[in-house]
């Protein structure tokens, strides 16, 4: 089996690391198939695909308005004679992947990784595209079926958390005390996630005067970057917030935060999956955290974590002072957050459960052939 894998991201999270991720893996599980990557020139998955594909073809791929990669991406597939072309990622790879896919007869498969609804009528012209949907949660499962697609097509695949980088016992506390300025005596929550406005940055600043109440020693971790941040900072300096509110910026080193941490927090408003809250799990953190899209799958209720109503902000402060409250209420939705991320969503299971959507779509694909050639 060959599959071209074609991806769009430029930074090595989110989607773009789950390629990484499922590459090694399918190596690993099936050394007699063949990968090929494509994805952007400059791009940082370029070099971290490389000891697991065949070959990475690093092109210029500009976006939804580039007319000339549906070509480029004919061109590598007519040169590479993939089996199946796997599109993971939006940002015009996509659409003009299938495109290419369908226009040289190769199937397709499209790893879905947001909840965002889409028109119905251009649900209709473009899943039409793809022989399979994965979608990386039920959540967004549920929504591409809500809008039309037929449950044959659309098959859930969670994403994957590196659980042996992802420890509990990776956690120092009087490290993360030095390097964030935090004195000992301070419960600590961090909220992991892109400045924008789906996820909910707002709604913890709004929480946070009931928060500071109850536990008027708390410091707050903001990780992230992205366009809402100047905007965000200047609401929590307008509050007064700047010794409790610290912007941490973007982190490579998460593992050795997050197990340091004694609660993660996640309002957003929309949620493909949240490979923070993952990552979270895996460490050992409770969660608080919304009911939007697949994060009911990550953070089971009075289980691994709370979840409120998006927007909800005196339910958020209300759960995270329970939280606060009781540390061993923590230490037991900790460890169950960790056993789920080993049994639901670890790297072996996301591997082979695209494995077996390839599969899938060849033995469909073959029976049709042989359907046609018996006529």
């Amino acid at each position: 089996m060959k599959v071209m894998h074609v991806e769009a991201g430029k930074h090595l999270y989110g989607g773009a690391l789950q390629v990484v991720f499922l590459l090694a893996e399918l190596q690993r599980q099936a050394p007699g198939d063949e990968h090929v990557l494509v994805c952007p020139r400059g791009s940082a998955i370029a070099a971290a695909a490389r000891p697991h594909a065949r070959r990475v073809h690093e092109i210029e791929m500009k976006g939804d308005a580039d007319l000339g990669l549906p070509g480029r991406l004919r061109r590598l597939i007519r040169e590479e004679r993939p089996d199946i072309v796997h599109l993971h990622s939006r940002r015009g790879s996509d659409l003009w992947g299938g495109v290419a896919a369908r226009l040289e007869g190769v199937p397709a498969v499209l790893s879905r990784r947001v909840d965002n609804p889409e028109a119905p009528w251009w649900v209709g012209l473009k899943y039409r595209l793809y022989d399979r949907v994965v979608a990386i949660s039920e959540g967004i499962r549920q929504v591409l079926l809500g809008e039309g697609l037929s449950p044959e097509k659309v098959v859930c695949v969670h994403s994957a958390v590196d659980t042996e980088r992802y420890r509990p016992e990776g956690g120092d506390r009087r490290w993360l005390q030095a390097e964030f300025g935090l004195a000992k005596d301070e419960p600590t929550l961090a909220m992991i996630a892109q400045f924008i406005p789906r996820k909910g940055h707002r709604t913890l600043l709004q929480a946070l005067p009931a928060i500071i109440a109850r536990h008027p020693r708390v410091r707050v971790l903001l990780f992230g970057q992205g366009p809402e941040e100047d905007a965000i900072r200047r609401l929590a300096a307008n509050a007064g917030w700047q010794q409790r509110v610290v912007f941490a910026g973007f982190r490579r080193d998460l593992e050795r935060v997050l197990p340091a941490l004694d609660l993660v927090v996640h309002p957003a408003e929309m949620e493909g999956l949240g490979v923070s809250l993952l990552q979270a799990a895996a460490c050992e953190v409770p969660i608080v955290a919304t009911r939007a899209g697949g994060i009911p799958e990550i953070v089971l209720p009075g289980q691994t974590g709370l979840l409120i109503e998006p927007g909800d902000a005196a339910a958020l402060a209300a759960a995270v002072n329970r939280l606060l409250d009781n540390p061993a209420e923590r230490q037991d939705f900790g460890r169950a957050g960790r056993a789920l991320a080993l049994r639901e969503f670890s790297v072996q299971a996301m591997a082979r459960g695209n494995r077996t959507v390839y599969q899938q779509v060849l033995d469909a694909r073959n029976a049709g052939l042989s359907r046609a050639s018996s006529r």
